[in-house]
């Protein structure tokens, strides 16, 4: 799969107007590079973030692109750009509000969380205090199922911002005079409204296999392990594809697998080399620090360029379920 994905990675990075390297092509993305370079993000936090940008980068050059051939005339790819761009900064703190909303936590650090209030909702701490004095799990099992929540925790996090984009929106909303632009805004409230109620059905559709492996176990044929590529594997069962297309899928989502275990290792690996490197720091041995810190340096590129080629692939698989069973729909 990797020579699929490798181009957008590997293209030489651009270059500002005083010919500096640039991270990338579009202005604002560089800014809140910046920004965050500054901030005190975690370094698995801010590699998530870059490839976050890398993901909306590829998606606007995209809509640039389609907009240059006279279509998204309704303007609906460009308010879903906007949308997108808004979710990524409050995602991150960078949204400029004090943020009252639980913030994701860094699954690495979940041994460090209070015992009994480990995901900041009721309903999970409960259905996850239940499972674990179930004695059903073993050790192993039990640490699978908590990944299972904390993705879980992270969607109801994003829901939770989407909620309050759409609100603030729905504030400017009120404000317009103008009827045409009223009616335009309109059409993109709809279609946010569309998108909360999908991620809405995600969440109790998620929640609900929670609530069941929790009671159940985890079966001897479970397919996958990781909780992004059961989510897929679900969503694709339900949608109306033939035993063919399950198969073809099923073989792509091992593939998909491989690479979000491999991206998880990464992330490991680079939370550890921070720790290690900020040890040589506080000890001051010059060349010991420019060691550890170029192996710092070169973990994090990796861990950037696998966590958007992984986001990439999510995308791209996340479409052809949906386009592929709206086509059997159809028929």
């Amino acid at each position: 799969m990797a020579g699929k994905y490798s181009r957008d990675v590997n293209e030489p990075k651009p270059s500002g107007s005083d010919g500096a390297t640039v991270e990338f092509r579009i202005g604002k993305l560089n800014q809140v590079w910046e920004k965050a370079k500054r901030m005190k993000l975690s370094p698995v936090r801010q590699a998530e973030l870059h490839s976050d940008l890398k993901i909306h980068e590829k998606d606007e050059l995209q809509w640039k692109k389609i907009k240059m051939e006279g279509l998204d005339e309704n303007g609906e790819k460009e308010a879903q750009l906007r949308r997108n761009f808004n979710v990524i900064l409050a995602k991150y703190g960078m949204d400029g509000k004090r943020d009252t909303r639980p913030m994701e936590s860094n699954s690495l650090k979940d041994h460090e969380t209070k015992e009994g209030d480990v995901f900041d909702d009721p309903r999970l701490d409960k259905l996850w205090n239940k499972a674990q004095g179930s004695g059903k799990f073993s050790s192993e099992e039990l640490l699978s199922l908590k990944r299972e929540f904390q993705h879980h925790k992270d969607k109801l996090h994003e829901y939770n911002i989407l909620m309050d984009t759409i609100s603030r929106t729905e504030e400017i909303h009120k404000n317009v005079i103008a009827p045409l632009e009223g009616e335009a805004k309109e059409h993109m409230l709809h279609q946010k409204h569309t998108d909360l109620k999908h991620k809405m059905r995600d969440l109790n559709q998620g929640f609900e296999r929670l609530r069941k492996l929790s009671h159940e176990g985890f079966t001897e044929d479970s397919e996958f392990r990781e909780p992004r590529v059961i989510e897929l594997w679900e969503a694709a069962k339900r949608a109306n594809l033939t035993e063919d297309e399950l198969d073809s899928l099923k073989e792509e989502l091992h593939h998909f697998e491989t690479k979000v275990e491999k991206h998880s290792h990464y992330q490991e690996q680079l939370e550890l080399s921070h720790q290690k490197l900020q040890h040589v720091e506080a000890i001051g041995d010059k060349e010991h620090i420019k060691r550890n810190k170029d192996k710092y340096n070169s973990l994090a590129e990796k861990t950037r360029e696998m966590g958007y080629k992984m986001k990439k692939h999510l995308q791209d698989l996340s479409n052809k379920i949906f386009r592929e069973g709206l086509e059997h729909n159809e028929l």
